[in-house]
């Protein structure tokens, strides 16, 4: 929702992202189809899963990072590809987790490795969200990640965003995307300005 803010306007940004979805459930119910059927040759499709990917407990949403995952993920770059468009990984955000000392925590187990390896077999740029996400929050410690987080009185959300969140996030994908020359210094902006978390509209069924 806030990587526009860091982008030239002519650059749109389809979001097709859907909560609680994994690599493969994404999959499952038609909406990898849905996204290919839309694209067009020179789009950029983002490919981030892990999260729900992680639940074991869950056989419609689970995979396994060395095999399933690797090969749903690979339903999404085969399907870019095929339709002249260029696949981008993305390895997870970190949660919010530190330990006893103070030190942040990664909390995806192997899924980021995994992603990482597959992007290397397939030359596919990898923006790397989790490394990049983890050392921010180890930057900012325990109690200022707490205002990037759905930190309130009644809850205690260490996955999902506050608005301050979602923006420092989209501006370290923004960043990476410039750093792998995904994007060209032309089609960045804003990275070192302030956005105001005013500019975060949610959408009317989650408000």
């Amino acid at each position: 929702m806030a990587l526009p803010f860091f982008l030239r306007k002519d650059l749109p940004v389809a979001n097709h992202a859907v909560n609680g979805r994994s690599s493969k459930s994404f999959v499952v119910e038609g909406r990898l189809a849905a996204v290919l059927s839309a694209i067009q040759p020179g789009d950029f499709l983002l490919i981030q899963f892990a999260h729900n990917d992680e639940k074991a407990q869950d056989p419609a949403r689970y995979t396994e990072p060395w095999s399933t995952y690797q090969e749903f993920l690979r339903m999404y770059v085969d399907g870019a590809r095929a339709r002249g468009a260029r696949p981008v990984l993305a390895t997870s955000v970190e949660r919010r987790r530190f330990d006893a000392s103070g030190k942040a925590v990664p909390t995806h187990g192997e899924y980021p490795a995994a992603m990482r390896a597959l992007a290397a077999e397939e030359r596919v740029a990898l923006l790397d969200v989790q490394a990049l996400s983890l050392a921010l929050w180890q930057e900012l410690g325990v109690e200022e990640t707490k205002k990037y987080f759905n930190w309130t009185a009644s809850e205690q959300d260490n996955t999902h965003f506050a608005p301050s969140g979602a923006i420092a996030v989209a501006r370290l994908v923004a960043r990476e995307m410039l750093r792998t020359r995904v994007l060209g210094p032309r089609d960045v902006r804003r990275l070192e300005t302030e956005i105001p978390e005013a500019w975060i509209t949610w959408p009317e069924a989650l408000a």
